[in-house]
C-alpha cells in the first residue's frame, strides 16, 4: 500500500491507479471500473478507496482519509460488480491498515476480450461503456465500441482476408524477394520447395475465401504490388521527413523535404533505411596503414535498421495512417500508429507481444528483425556502445501511437564532462549526470524520460529528479501526472550565473516571471515594460492586451488570445505573462477549450502534453478573429 502511495504522490493518478474517497460505491467509482475492464491490453487497473488529494500540499499531494464500515463497503462494492454490468467482474479487494486508518485495495483485471464492451446496465450502449484514456475514464465513442467488438475476434488482425482484392494484386517480385532473402537466412527452409499458392498460403498470406484464395492483410502488405496497396491501403506509407532545427514548426509557407515510400515491406525497410543513412551526418576514421578512410552514420545503422523494422512489424495496421520518420538537426524520431502491447517498463526484457503475428514471423524467419523481444535491447546496447544517449521510447496509450528518439550527441563526451564538472559539490551519480546531459539537450525531463534514460524505477526516478531539483539544477512545472522539469540558468549560464552558492536563491528561469503571475489583467503600460513578449509585439496587439483591463469579459480574453496566436505560435508560459494569469489557469479555462473548438491547435498535436506546446490559430479561429 505505501507503494501505491509512493506512485501517486510521484506521478498522480494514471492509466492502472486510481484513488478515491470512497465514502459510497457510486457512479464514478462504477465507471471507473467499467474503464478498467474495457481498456485493451491495459491488463486491468488498481482502486484505491480511502485515499484523499490534499490541494495544499503540491509535493505530497495524496493523504489516507480511510473509509467507515470497510467490510458492508465492500460487500456492496462486490455486488454491484456483478450485477451492475452486462457480465460481472470479478474483482479483488483487499484491506490495508495504515496509521490506523483502512484503505480498501480494489483490483480490477481486465475483462476478456469475447466478454468487451463491459457497460452498466441501467445505461445501455454507449453511454454506459467506458475506457482508460490517461487518468480520466471516457465515455466510449461508436469507434471505441467498433475497436472493443473488433478485439473480440480470436485470429490476428494481418491474418483477416480482403475480399476485395485477388491473388493478382501480389507481386512476382516480391514474392522472388522473400525467396532470396529466405535462402540466405536457411537455404535449407522446406517452405522454400513449394509453390507461390502453398507457400502464399503457409505464411498466413493468403486464405481460401468462398472457395477461391485471396491475400490476407499480412499478404497484401508484404507482397503488395503497389497499385494495390494504394488501393486498399492509401495512407499506409512510410514518410521520411526533414526538419531544420529541433523542433516542429507547423509553418504552412515552410516546405519540408519529405519522401513518401510505398511498396511491399521488404523493399519499403530497404528504401527508408536508404534514406535515412543519405542524409544522416557522417563520422569518419582512417585507420593505421589504410589508405582510403572509413565514413560511418553517427547512428549505428543496425540500430537505424532495426528501430524501422520494429515500426512496420508492430504498428497498428487497422489505423490508415503513416509511419513518419522525422529527422531533425539532433535526432532521428520515428513515429508509429499503434501503442505498444507490451508495458513500457518492459521493453528490452525477452519475449515479444507482436500485433502482426503473420507479419512478424516472416520478418523474423527472413532475419530482417531480431529474435523476439531482443531488438530494443540490441539498439539501446549498440547506443551505448557508440558513446551516444540510449534511445527513448515512448508509448502514447491516449493516442494509439509509439515513438522512438535517437540522439546524435555523445553522452560524457570530453565537453560534457567538463561542464560537468561544474556540478562536483552536488555529488553526481552516473544516472544523475545522464540526465542533466539530456535536459540540457532536450530542454525538458519527466519522470518517464529519466526511467527510460537509465532503467530505474518510477519511485527512483521521481526522487533523484526531486534531489536535483532541490540541488538548485532543474526547476520543477507542472504538478501530478503533468509534472516536468526544466534547466535552471545555473545548469546552463556561466560558472557563477545564478549558482545557489554565490547569489543565494536560484533565480527561475523564467525571466518575465510568467509562472508566478495571479490576480488581474494588466492595465497598463507600466506592469508589462519589461516583458519582452509584449515588447516584441505589433503595436495594434500591444493596445489589445492593454486594453483588456482588470475585468475583462471573457469573450474578450477569447478574442485576443486568438489574435495573438494568429500573429504566432504561443506557450502556455508566454501567455500568462502577457495576461497575468497562472498558465494552469489560462490553459484551464481557455486555451484547451480553444482547442476542443478547433479556433486553436496543438504545434505538437502527437504530443500533447509536451513541455514546450504551443497554441496557433485555425482557419476556422481566423473566421472567428
Amino acid at each position: 500500500m505505501t507503494d501505491y502511495l509512493s506512485l501517486l504522490n510521484a506521478l498522480d493518478e494514471n492509466e492502472r491507479l486510481e484513488a478515491k474517497r470512497g465514502t459510497e460505491i457510486g457512479p464514478s467509482i462504477l465507471e471507473t471500473i467499467c474503464a478498467f475492464a474495457n481498456e485493451p491490453d491495459l491488463q486491468g487497473g488498481t482502486l484505491l478507496l480511502g485515499v484523499v488529494r490534499d490541494e495544499a500540499d503540491l509535493f505530497s499531494p495524496y493523504v489516507v482519509e480511510g473509509v467507515k464500515q470497510p467490510d458492508a463497503l465492500s460487500a456492496s462494492l462486490a455486488t454491484q460488480c456483478r450485477e451492475q454490468f452486462n457480465v460481472p467482474v470479478r474483482v479483488q479487494i483487499a484491506s490495508e491498515q495504515i496509521s490506523g486508518k483502512t484503505v480498501l485495495v480494489v483490483t480490477v483485471p481486465e475483462a476478456q476480450p469475447g466478454d468487451k464492451p463491459v457497460f452498466i446496465k441501467s445505461r445501455g450502449l454507449p453511454k454506459g461503456a467506458f475506457r482508460r484514456v490517461g487518468s480520466t475514464d471516457q465515455q466510449c465513442t461508436e469507434d471505441d465500441l467498433l475497436a472493443l467488438y473488433q478485439g473480440r475476434q480470436v485470429e490476428s488482425f494481418d491474418y483477416t482476408v480482403l475480399p476485395d482484392t485477388s491473388m493478382a494484386d501480389l507481386s512476382p517480385e516480391a514474392i522472388a524477394d522473400y525467396r532470396k532473402v529466405r535462402t540466405d537466412a536457411n537455404a535449407d527452409a522446406e517452405e522454400l520447395r513449394w509453390s507461390d499458392e502453398e507457400l502464399l498460403e503457409s505464411l498466413g498470406c493468403a486464405r481460401s475465401h468462398a472457395g477461391t484464395l485471396i491475400p490476407t492483410v499480412a499478404g497484401l502488405l508484404l507482397f503488395g504490388k503497389p497499385q494495390a496497396l494504394r488501393r486498399v491501403y492509401p495512407m499506409t506509407r512510410v514518410d521520411y521527413i526533414r526538419v531544420p532545427g529541433k523542433d516542429w514548426v507547423p509553418d504552412p509557407e515552410r516546405r519540408f523535404d519529405s519522401v513518401e515510400i510505398r511498396d511491399y515491406l521488404f523493399r519499403t525497410i530497404r528504401r527508408a533505411l536508404a534514406a535515412v543513412l543519405d542524409d544522416l551526418p557522417k563520422a569518419f576514421g582512417l585507420a593505421e596503414g589504410d589508405p582510403q578512410r572509413q565514413d560511418k552514420p553517427l547512428i549505428p545503422q543496425r540500430v537505424l535498421r532495426e528501430g524501422i523494422v520494429n515500426a512496420v512489424m508492430h504498428r497498428s495496421y487497422r489505423s490508415h495512417a503513416p509511419i513518419q520518420i522525422i529527422r531533425y538537426s539532433n535526432r532521428i524520431e520515428i513515429h508509429n500508429p499503434g501503442h505498444s502491447l507490451k508495458s513500457p517498463e518492459h521493453l528490452g526484457e525477452p519475449g515479444s507481444v507482436p500485433r502482426n503475428p503473420r507479419i512478424a514471423a516472416v520478418l523474423l524467419d527472413t532475419r530482417f528483425a531480431e529474435t523476439k523481444g531482443s531488438g530494443i535491447r540490441v539498439m539501446r546496447e549498440m547506443m551505448v556502445e557508440a558513446g551516444l544517449e540510449p534511445p527513448l521510447f515512448e508509448s502514447q496509450r491516449s493516442n494509439d501511437a509509439f515513438v522512438a528518439r535517437y540522439y546524435f550527441q555523445h553522452f560524457l563526451s570530453e565537453e560534457s564532462i567538463q561542464w560537468l564538472s561544474r556540478f562536483r559539490d552536488v555529488h553526481l551519480s552516473d544516472e544523475e549526470a545522464r540526465a542533466l546531459v539530456a535536459v540540457r539537450e532536450q530542454g525538458a525531463i519527466d519522470n518517464a524520460m529519466y526511467r527510460e534514460l537509465n532503467r530505474v524505477d518510477t519511485i527512483g526516478a521521481s526522487q533523484s529528479l526531486r534531489r536535483l531539483r532541490d540541488a538548485g539544477l532543474l526547476e520543477q512545472k507542472g504538478r501530478g501526472a503533468s509534472t516536468y522539469y526544466v534547466p535552471t540558468p545555473w545548469l546552463l549560464g556561466s560558472e557563477d550565473e545564478a549558482d545557489p552558492d554565490v547569489g543565494g536563491e536560484a533565480q527561475s528561469s523564467d525571466p518575465a516571471g510568467l509562472s508566478s503571475q495571479s490576480g488581474g489583467l494588466p492595465s497598463n503600460p507600466t506592469a508589462l515594460s519589461s516583458n519582452p513578449y509584449w515588447q516584441a509585439l505589433p503595436p495594434e496587439l500591444q493596445e489589445m492586451v492593454l486594453a483588456l483591463g482588470q475585468r475583462a469579459t471573457p469573450d474578450r480574453v477569447r478574442e485576443t488570445l486568438i489574435r495573438l496566436c494568429r500573429h504566432r505560435p504561443w506557450q502556455a508560459s508566454e501567455l500568462a505573462g502577457l495576461f497575468n494569469r497562472n498558465p494552469d489557469y489560462l490553459g484551464t479555462q481557455y486555451l484547451r477549450p480553444l482547442v476542443n473548438a478547433g479556433v486553436l491547435a496543438y504545434t505538437r498535436p502527437d504530443q500533447p502534453n509536451h513541455p514546450h506546446q504551443a497554441y496557433r490559430t485555425t482557419d476556422t479561429g481566423e473566421d472567428a478573429a
